[in-house]
């Protein structure tokens, strides 16, 4: 149940993507404007972080989740009911703070139904599962939008989320039968945020999810579609095809981490598959031909680094990890926001008379990008470095 609302999470985040064309001709839109309200959606969905994790440590996944979702629902029909920008704006922003509980609603559920060992592959599933919705957003949605249209998807969207939700709360439940929600005692207050906050270990992994998660979805989210009409000069149905590679490459990536992560540490999978990220950013950069690869690799190695989630998880006690794990998230989604309203500033300054963006704008704004990413895998170095040497010095066996 929560990875089908998940997929539909996914989905939403990733379908501008395809449709942007017909976003900015209807509604006369620049890059700016276009990375800004797609954009909107990582902002609620972050902004959303912090209240999210003391709710779901508070009430459990059943309630919250399918209640922060029918937000999401109502943003749907006012985003494909829009008219100006405004709306748009709002709609999206809804369907953002809509979306923000499922997956951290799922890794609440999970750290209660599975065992700690078993967390990170549990996690990995999911998010593999969920980034099959980027697959939906690239040629189905292609050819869907050009049949009925752009805002009958978000109708009919809708639907599918409201039923998303209804199954989550009557067919899931928040712990095994016999066991008991853990209780925290300072509810919705800062406390246990500050907790989060002050330890060195958090703010070794946020900075990377803020590029790794950031650098994913703002590109897969809006600009990687553009790039493809722009740079590449593709129709909307072949760029779809294209993005199905970068889909595919995320949903393996997701459902891969965390199932290599439970067997040789978080370190051995993040580290090599943000080195990767960095070369896809400085492939694209480049103009690399055929542009499938590096979209495949883009795809597979940032949501690879999605582990880091399971890793924030493991740091932190049971009746913590709602707040522990949206903590982290809230980078991530912070990073959605910013990058992707800043690729498109960037854009904005190097339109061309043609209407179009020139591959120099796209070059700026990957090489920016990857020396991000590049700076935080160095923060997290001395992370990796200390959990390598206590495996070594316990002697601690990766988990089968």
């Amino acid at each position: 149940m929560f990875s089908a609302a998940y997929v539909l999470s996914y989905f939403y985040g990733s379908a501008n993507a395809v449709i942007s064309p017909d976003l900015a001709s209807e509604l006369s839109l620049g890059a700016g404007d276009l990375g800004f309200m797609t954009s909107l959606f990582y902002a609620t969905f972050a902004a959303a972080q912090l209240p999210l994790g003391a709710a779901l440590d508070r009430f459990g996944p059943r309630l919250v989740v399918p209640a922060f979702m029918l937000l999401a629902a109502a943003g749907s029909v006012v985003f494909a009911s829009a008219d100006s920008f405004a709306a748009l704006a709002g709609g999206r922003a809804l369907m953002g703070a809509g979306m923000a509980a499922v997956l951290m609603g799922s890794f609440k559920a999970f750290s209660l139904w599975f065992s700690p060992e078993r967390f990170a592959a549990a996690a990995g599933l999911v998010m593999g599962i969920g980034a099959t919705g980027g697959l939906l957003s690239a040629t189905p949605l292609a050819y869907v939008s050009e049949l009925f249209g752009w805002r009958s998807v978000f109708f009919w969207g809708s639907g599918a989320v409201v039923a998303s939700a209804a199954a989550i709360f009557f067919l899931t439940r928040n712990v095994p039968p016999g066991m008991a929600l853990p209780r925290i005692q300072d509810g919705v207050t800062s406390k246990g945020f500050l907790e989060v906050f002050a330890d060195a270990r958090f703010w070794k992994i946020a900075p990377l999810s803020f590029f790794a998660v950031g650098g994913l979805l703002g590109v897969q989210g809006l600009w990687a579609g553009p790039y493809l009409f722009d740079v590449v000069g593709l129709l909307k149905v072949p760029a779809g095809n294209v993005l199905l590679f970068m889909g595919g490459g995320a949903a393996i990536g997701a459902a891969a981490s965390g199932i290599l992560a439970g067997r040789f540490g978080f370190y051995r999978v993040v580290l090599p598959c943000g080195a990767v990220f960095v070369l896809c950013q400085l492939a694209l950069a480049a103009r690399f031909s055929p542009v499938a690869v590096p979209y495949l690799f883009f795809g597979l190695s940032a949501a690879a680094c999605d582990v880091l989630l399971a890793h924030a998880r493991a740091v932190f006690p049971p009746s913590m990890t709602g707040r522990a794990v949206t903590a982290v998230n809230f980078f991530g989604m912070g990073g959605v926001f910013v990058l992707q309203w800043a690729f498109g500033l960037v854009l904005d300054a190097s339109q061309d008379t043609a209407g179009g963006y020139s591959p120099g704008g796209y070059a700026v704004a990957f090489l920016l990008t990857a020396a991000g990413t590049a700076a935080a895998l160095i923060l997290y170095l001395p992370l990796a470095r200390k959990d390598g040497l206590r495996k070594r010095e316990e002697g601690i066996k990766p988990v089968a």
